[in-house]
């Protein structure tokens, strides 16, 4: 019988149950600790009379607009963004970490621009609202026998969010989500709407990619799309030392490659897809959310003993490949994640990316509470002029942290790490560089503060978060 995900889970339950009759008093003291943040509420209360409440997906950005507008039709946000007395920011799914969607004036939800409105048989692009989610995307596009190239670890965010942000799967030769852009809609502070290409407009086509809603709301986008195609997916374990040693070979290897490590466990699960010909076998079940809670359950019975911790896992994980099988590509490449948590990305270069990975492991584990799997990968370099890739090829240092535990520690010791390695933050997820570190960062950033302050010299695209980014004044 093939090993699982859930064969994991079962024997490191067997094992924590054995070991749970130890008596020690640290042991007690530790199981009766609190770890959730001492600001944490998973409800947001009642707005002010007159105004609406939002939160971002994890809770940890929030905003009491004047209005949120839903419009349906490329001219309702003409309509709205042109009529607006104040700030307007659009957001779609709410996936941002970072404070790029909340806004005290009109927050604008694209959720309504959905779905495809054209294919070109011949050239394969394929025209969509940029409110539709990435599942529905890449739906819609398997159905009439396309896909794109790569798809990031998690579905539910839109077309506009994952485009703004440099969103990414991983593959040495893969290039971020945006790369695959041919041209977008956009809805200037005027209300004006231009339709940006390559060709058109050069300028605007190389800093709208990655357009971090600065530059005004876009309402659809063509893309590149290639013939679909199916992938066969292997997961295995193997301790993090051998697997580090090994990543960069690995990822030269497989079209994609990433892996896992488990902190306090001295193991990692590397993830490979390659083009698979032939029939498929269908995935599996998905349940990362009980490893999840299982990690939990021994960080809290067993965190007190790291070493103790350490052997557990260790006694439990099986060895060798624990998945294979195969299926359509966005099936294997994106899935939903109900667990909600806060995370912290950073694109190291190619050339920094495995030191600083080490460095990463070594400080989290001076925290005994940590559990939540650190995720890394690897990205192609493209030339928009916000994408974090486009200095070369990048790998990604992903740390998260439970919704309602603290994430302080991303800030005071993990970023440093990265900004001393030239890392550049997913600008999607927590970080806290402004812009006299951005303009180092990217060649490009002055262009980009130019042309944004030329499409809306009012500043009315901008909130808190950008006006920080952009060294400028916010006015509320």
């Amino acid at each position: 019988m093939p090993v699982s995900r859930r064969t994991i889970l079962l024997a490191g339950g067997a094992v924590a149950a054995g070991s749970a009759a130890i008596p020690v008093e640290k042991h007690i003291s530790w199981s009766g600790r609190d770890f959730a943040r001492t600001d944490y509420d998973d409800d947001y209360p009642e707005a002010p009379e007159g105004e609406e409440s939002w939160m971002n997906w994890s809770g940890v950005q929030r905003a009491t607009p004047t209005e949120i507008s839903l419009p349906v039709s490329e001219d309702d946000v003409s309509a709205v963004v042109a009529s607006a007395p104040g700030h307007v920011r659009p957001f779609g799914s709410g996936h941002s970490f970072t404070g790029l969607a909340p806004s005290e004036g009109v927050m604008v939800d694209v959720s309504r621009l959905t779905g495809m409105k054209a294919l070109d048989a011949t050239t394969g692009q394929a025209v969509f609202g940029a409110g539709t989610r990435l599942f529905q995307m890449a739906t819609e596009l398997s159905e009439v026998g396309r896909a794109l190239p790569n798809l990031p670890d998690i579905d539910v965010q839109t077309l506009a969010g994952s485009f703004s942000t440099a969103t990414h799967g991983t593959g040495e030769t893969l290039t971020a989500l945006h790369d695959h852009v041919a041209g977008f809609r956009l809805v200037t502070a005027t209300g004006d709407v231009l339709d940006v290409t390559r060709e058109s407009h050069p300028d605007i086509f190389a800093a709208g990619r990655v357009s971090l809603g600065a530059l005004g709301v876009i309402t659809q986008y063509t893309l590149k799309t290639v013939p679909s195609f199916n992938l066969h997916r292997k997961v295995w374990v193997e301790p993090i030392d051998d697997l580090i040693a090994r990543a960069e070979d690995l990822a030269g290897t497989h079209r994609n490659f990433e892996f896992y490590y488990f902190p306090h466990t001295g193991y990692g699960a590397a993830i490979s897809h390659d083009l698979h010909e032939g029939p498929v076998t269908g995935r599996g079940d998905d349940i990362d959310d009980e490893t999840l809670d299982q990690l939990k359950m021994l960080r809290n019975q067993f965190g007190w003993s790291p070493w103790l911790r350490r052997k557990i896992i260790g006694a439990a994980l099986p060895k060798g490949t624990i998945e294979d099988f195969s299926d359509s590509s966005y099936k294997l490449l994106s899935t939903t994640r109900p667990t909600k948590f806060n995370e912290m990305e950073y694109h190291l270069p190619r050339e920094n990316g495995i030191k600083a990975l080490k460095q990463v492991i070594a400080q989290l584990e001076t925290h005994k509470h940590v559990f939540f799997p650190m995720e890394v990968r690897f990205i192609a370099p493209d030339d928009a002029w916000l994408s974090p890739f486009n200095s070369g090829p990048h790998i990604s240092v992903a740390i998260h942290a439970a919704v309602d535990e603290p994430y302080d520690y991303f800030y005071s010791e993990i970023e440093p790490i990265h900004r001393a390695n030239g890392g550049r933050p997913h600008w999607g997820k927590h970080h806290s560089l402004g812009k006299d570190e951005l303009m180092l960062l990217y060649p490009k950033f002055g262009d980009f503060l130019a042309l944004r302050r030329e499409l809306d010299p009012a500043g009315k695209f901008l909130n808190p978060h950008l006006a920080h980014m952009f060294g400028e004044t916010f006015d509320a």
